[in-house]
């Protein structure tokens, strides 16, 4: 099998990292281009980036000499983007322009009203918003973007309880610091201590759901009829975002019946490399999900579900997933799988 060459834009940051981590070994991608800031772009790899993961650094990606975040520069069919919001503004177009498939982790373009916004179990049908992008800008590439990796968290579990009629969703969220970046949280700021508030988070939060799970009719997308309601919150942990959650729906099942739809749940997604076999795990332990305990399941992929119970009006729970796995570099991933998938790379 000929692998579809990738690179990765924004690749010594800590988004940028876990690309690398799950493109190292992909069976169906092989990564032939690193891209970073000038400052980094002529330096070998393991010299601009001071690698932060627990696993070790590949000695072939190590010896890769990192390039500018210019289309001239980058040898790749598909770029998987974790740039800064300002600078993707600019790069990521460039690239789609170019002929590139673009998979961006970055916010820029995630509400762009003929940009997929894509959880592959959630909405893959809004891949054809791709060919509507293409005719409308004139790309011979495309655009396509992951949420928000707060959103990722309670989408999930939220997809197989649509069929109950969602009417109102309330959150708050406990999220690890990596989710700032290496240098994002000061460490004095954040140990022993909550910080409630995380800058653009909640807004972000209260949009991306009606688009992710709203439908797309051949031309446009049409937002799900719920709102969200959300606070965000930065805690001491390392990696694993934890939120609370609250749902009413209009069938108002009872938590038994939200478990068996959730259990029950197929994305039919199979065939899929980074797709966990199970993608949403339901708990029944009284203190689980836990973050230390379940950000790693699946890969990293699988998004854990626990404490379903009534509340004063419908059911609560609490959801948590790796953030900067399922959350940022892997849902990326995830959605190029499903473009390759469907005959578009």
């Amino acid at each position: 099998m000929v692998k579809i060459k990738a690179g990765v834009l924004g690749a010594t940051g800590a988004v940028g990292q876990r690309f690398i981590e799950g493109l190292k070994n992909h069976p169906w991608f092989d990564l032939t281009s690193v891209a970073a800031s000038e400052r980094s772009a002529g330096k070998k790899y393991k010299d601009a980036a001071k690698w932060r993961l627990e696993s070790e650094l590949p000695a072939d990606i190590a010896e890769m000499t990192v390039v500018n975040v210019d289309p001239k520069e980058v040898d790749a069919d598909i770029v998987f983007s974790a740039l800064p919001s300002d600078e993707a503004k600019t790069a990521e177009p460039a690239f789609a322009q170019a002929g590139m498939a673009v998979a961006s982790n970055t916010s820029s373009y995630r509400m762009v009203a003929d940009v997929p916004l894509l959880i592959p179990e959630c909405n893959a049908d809004h891949i054809g918003m791709i060919k509507v992008q293409q005719e409308k800008r004139g790309w011979e590439g495309y655009l396509t973007t992951n949420p928000n990796c707060t959103t990722v968290m309670f989408c999930l579990p939220l997809k197989p309880l649509m069929k109950f009629g969602i009417e109102t969703v309330h959150l708050a969220s406990m999220q690890a610091v990596s989710g700032a970046g290496y240098e994002g949280v000061p460490s004095m700021a954040i140990l022993g201590n909550v910080i409630p508030y995380i800058g653009g988070e909640e807004e972000k939060v209260e949009m991306e759901a009606q688009k992710i799970l709203g439908k797309f009719d051949g031309e446009k997308f049409v937002d799900a009829p719920f709102t969200v309601s959300a606070s965000c919150h930065r805690v001491p942990v390392m990696d694993g975002h934890t939120e609370a959650v609250w749902v009413t729906m209009r069938e108002n099942p009872t938590p038994a019946e939200v478990k068996k739809a959730m259990r029950d749940f197929d994305a039919g997604l199979k065939g899929l490399p980074t797709e966990p076999e199970v993608p949403l795990a339901v708990m029944e332990e009284i203190d689980r999900p836990q973050p230390r305990l379940d950000r790693n399941k699946g890969r990293g992929m699988t998004v854990s579900v626990g404490r379903i119970r009534p509340g004063v009006t419908g059911v609560k729970f609490i959801c948590m997933g790796h953030n900067t796995v399922r959350g940022a570099a892997g849902a990326s991933i995830l959605n190029a799988e499903l473009l390759h998938k469907k005959g578009l790379l």
